[in-house]
C-alpha cells in the first residue's frame, strides 16, 4: 500500500541524498569553525566526522526499515551494505592509518595523513543521529 501523502515514500532515495548534503554542510562547517578556513573542497573529503559514506548508508538503511520494514529482504541487504561500510570506516581505516604513521616516521616527514579513520564511539553516535534525521526527513 502506497503513501500517496509523503513524498519520501514514493522517493526512498531522496532521504540518503539529503543526508549526504546535511552531512557535507556539516563537516564543512566543523572545519571552518575549527580552523577559520574556507575551504569547499574539504566537505568532501573521505576521513573525518561527520563520515559522508556512512550517514548515507544509515540513512538508507532507515528509509528502508521505514517503508519495507525491518523483516524485509530490502532492509537486510542494506544493513549488511552498511555494516561493510561502517566496519570499513572503523577497522580497514584505522590499519591504514596505522601505516601511515608508521611510513611517516620512517620518512622523518609527514607524505601520508594520518587522520583516515573513525573512533567506535564516533560511528555509533552518529549513526543514531542519522537514524533520527531519517526517521524525521521522513514524516516531514
Amino acid at each position: 500500500m502506497e503513501n500517496t501523502f509523503n513524498y519520501f515514500y514514493n522517493n526512498l532515495i531522496l532521504i540518503p541524498a539529503m543526508t549526504f548534503v546535511i552531512t557535507v554542510f556539516l563537516k564543512w562547517l566543523f572545519f571552518k569553525l575549527k580552523s577559520w578556513k574556507v575551504d569547499v573542497s574539504i566537505a568532501l573529503w573521505s576521513w573525518g566526522m561527520p563520515s559522508v559514506h556512512s550517514s548515507v548508508v544509515v540513512s538508507l538503511a532507515t528509509a528502508i526499515a521505514i517503508k519495507y520494514w525491518v523483516s524485509s529482504d530490502f532492509f537486510a541487504i542494506s544493513m549488511a551494505f552498511t555494516v561493510i561500510i561502517i566496519y570499513d570506516a572503523i577497522n580497514v581505516r584505522y590499519e591504514a592509518w596505522q601505516h601511515a604513521i608508521a611510513i611517516n616516521e620512517s620518512l622523518w616527514h609527514k607524505k601520508f595523513k594520518e587522520s583516515l579513520w573513525h573512533l567506535p564511539s564516533e560511528a555509533f553516535a552518529w549513526s543514531l543521529l542519522w537514524i533520527l534525521i531519517s526517521v524525521a526527513i521522513y514524516y516531514i
